[in-house]
């Protein structure tokens, strides 16, 4: 007893599913099922069938996430082991039945990526676009322009119209 409770205290520490924290798992929802079907017995309450309900979802998908994970790793540990075999035989080129030297093997060259036009080769925007981008400042402006005073300036000109 002692040394599954050490095995499982260092399985909490280790990643991956180990064998004695899914036991431990297992158990503790077993034991959470027969607790709650006890007190399903002795109070008749629908909320008991509900918690278990719940509880068996809860337990059902912990198993199959811990099956999903060992999956994985079977499928991770075999494509390592085809790479190490892959990389211990010597690589076979295949003759190309082309009589040209020059010619790449297929897959092999990538094509260049999209270079940008130069800007002489750009289109000019017309009048229109060039007058929505340009916006006209009112009065000295040094780019930096508040709500504030353009209501000054608005107050102003009311005064002096009048």
């Amino acid at each position: 007893m002692a040394s599954f409770l050490e095995e499982l205290w260092s399985s909490v520490f280790t990643p991956g599913p180990a064998p004695t924290l899914l036991v431990a798992t297992n158990a503790s929802f077993a034991c959470l099922q027969f607790l709650l079907l006890c007190l399903l017995l002795a109070t008749y309450s629908a909320h008991f069938i509900v918690l278990s309900l719940i509880c068996g979802c809860l337990w059902w998908s912990i198993n199959w996430f811990v099956r999903e994970l060992l999956s994985a790793r079977a499928k991770e540990e075999s494509d390592i082991q085809k790479q190490k075999e892959r990389s211990a035989e010597p690589e076979k080129v295949p003759l190309g039945d082309s009589d040209t030297e020059t010619e790449p093997s297929s897959g092999l060259m990538k094509p260049p990526p999209p270079r940008n036009p130069p800007a002489s080769l750009k289109p000019k925007p017309t009048d229109a676009e060039e007058s929505l981008r340009k916006r006209r400042s009112i009065g000295d402006s040094s780019g930096y322009i508040s709500t504030d005073s353009e209501w000054e300036k608005v107050s102003n000109n009311s005064e002096k119209d009048r």
